[in-house]
């Protein structure tokens, strides 16, 4: 949890070294559950971390299907199902399935009203603008990209807040508001100190070179 907690705070290197330190540890002790507990939260780093082994390399029939089984079988902590649908209106969306990924954004909010998991709130609404802009409904993006931020940033949630400026920075971007778009995407760049070989924060530097 460490990890995770360091990469949503900022500190996405920070938190992969942790993660390797808890596996380290679990492995030492020799303890299976810790061993698996472990590879689980740092699964989900890499993930967070834009190093995903499925969903990003194209293979998204795939995933949409392990992930609907998944969620539909019940598996895993109850605890965890907003970040299921989460990953599920993801590969939606890279699919260009985008009325199916709104769907899994409404399903993973109903989630997080049930079990009071909500870590995962900004990345649900950002998601949903990702995919009102694909169905090229701008201003019903920009809405729910602008709600995102507001999450991130009540959670104090940076890695989420750079995740949410780039998305609502390229928006502006497309629609020539391109002297806005980097003054919301620079700063919240620019307070990052690592991480700088992540996906997220190389997206970011790639947005704020096309824009100025």
């Amino acid at each position: 949890m460490g990890a995770q907690v360091h990469w949503l705070l900022g500190y996405p290197d920070k938190a992969l070294a942790i993660g390797s330190e808890a596996l380290a540890l679990a492995e030492h002790v020799a303890h299976p559950l810790s061993v698996e507990f472990v590879l689980v939260f740092n699964a989900m780093l890499h993930v967070d971390r834009g190093e995903p082994e499925l969903s990003a390399q194209g293979w998204f029939d795939e995933a949409v299907a392990c992930l609907r089984d998944a969620l539909a079988g019940g598996l895993g902590a109850r605890t965890f199902r907003p970040y299921g649908f989460t990953r599920l209106a993801e590969a939606l969306a890279n699919q260009g399935q985008h009325g199916a990924a709104i769907a899994a954004v409404r399903q993973g909010m109903e989630a997080q009203e049930e079990t009071a998991a909500t870590r995962w709130g900004a990345e649900l609404h950002r998601l949903e603008g990702i995919a009102l802009r694909g169905l090229n409904w701008p201003e019903r993006a920009e809405a729910a990209f602008q709600e995102a931020l507001r999450v991130a940033r009540r959670q104090q949630a940076r890695g989420d807040e750079l995740r949410v400026a780039t998305s609502l920075a390229r928006l502006w971007g497309e629609q020539g508001r391109r002297a806005e778009a980097p003054d919301l995407l620079a700063p919240v760049y620019g307070w990052f100190t690592e991480g700088f070989n992540t996906a997220d924060l190389k997206g970011a530097k790639t947005l704020l070179d096309e824009l100025v």
